[in-house]
């Protein structure tokens, strides 16, 4: 099913990301409960904001979860537990000396939940975010209540081929100056992106059949202008997905949530509204 257009609304704007990269997102709120677990090889950075019923939002590839400041305030605002969690390698967490996998990061979300003591919880993923989140949804089922899934795929014939952008070249280089300021390996950038990418370029590879399994609620959300994935992979995943709505995001790329925060925190209210 396609969901109706989201409409433009009077908002904030950054399509060329230029503030994104001069000043980054807003800072993450002050909060008490944040810290990191040890789990399977790695410190898993976490924070936990408000209360009320509980969303986790997993960042994209090379981010970290301060790219989350326009959305966090709005769904507390909103009456959700917020949590965030940097990837495995990414932001504030650390990694082993294994390859990146998404499967392996979403059992890091299901620590942080399990750590956190949250039983069931909506999932909002961008990029490979959204990966993380459709295989949590997959593999613990019982966990995850619906996906809000923007901007990626689930196999390799998603992919667009890539095209340098300005906006391209303003989030890789907030990505540069953010890594080198959070993690516990700052020296080790370029390594970072090259372990990431090939993640990227071989993971993962759901079949049609792989997909049919998965009955939580997902959106689909794509940007009109996303500089990697195809639209009609878009409309592919949603007709696959049992449970999947389709909604495209007008006037923005794959960096909606910093490029117009008030378009896309719209979108993702509905959606957990909608939750059952």
């Amino acid at each position: 099913m396609i969901a109706s257009v989201a409409l433009r609304v009077d908002m904030m704007i950054d399509d060329e990301l230029e503030l994104f990269d001069s000043e980054g997102a807003p800072p993450l709120p002050a909060v008490a409960d944040q810290g990191t677990i040890e789990h399977d090889g790695a410190r898993i950075w976490y924070a936990s904001y408000g209360s009320g019923s509980p969303v986790v939002l997993l960042h994209g590839g090379l981010g970290n979860s301060g790219n989350w400041g326009y959305q966090v305030p709005e769904l507390i605002a909103a009456g959700h537990r917020v949590v965030v969690v940097d990837s495995r390698g990414h932001g504030r967490s650390t990694r082993d000396i294994r390859p990146y996998s998404y499967d392996l990061m979403a059992t890091d979300v299901l620590a942080v939940l399990d750590h956190a003591g949250v039983a069931r919880v909506a999932l909002v993923g961008w990029s490979d975010g959204a990966i993380i989140s459709l295989i949590t949804a997959d593999r613990w089922p019982e966990r995850v209540s619906g996906v809000f899934f923007f901007a990626c795929k689930m196999d390799l014939s998603g992919n667009k081929p890539f095209e340098p952008t300005t906006a391209l070249k303003h989030c890789f280089s907030r990505h540069t100056k953010d890594y080198a300021a959070l993690s516990t390996t700052p020296d080790d950038f370029k390594g970072f992106v090259e372990a990431v990418s090939t993640m990227q370029r071989t993971q993962p590879n759901y079949s049609a059949a792989d997909l049919a399994r998965i009955r939580t609620p997902v959106r689909v959300v794509h940007a009109e202008h996303d500089e990697f994935i195809k639209p009609e992979y878009a409309t592919y995943l949603a007709a696959t997905l049992p449970n999947a709505e389709l909604s495209i995001l007008p006037g923005v790329s794959h960096f909606a949530p910093l490029q117009q925060p008030e378009l896309f925190n719209a979108e993702v209210k509905d959606f957990l509204a909608k939750l059952p």
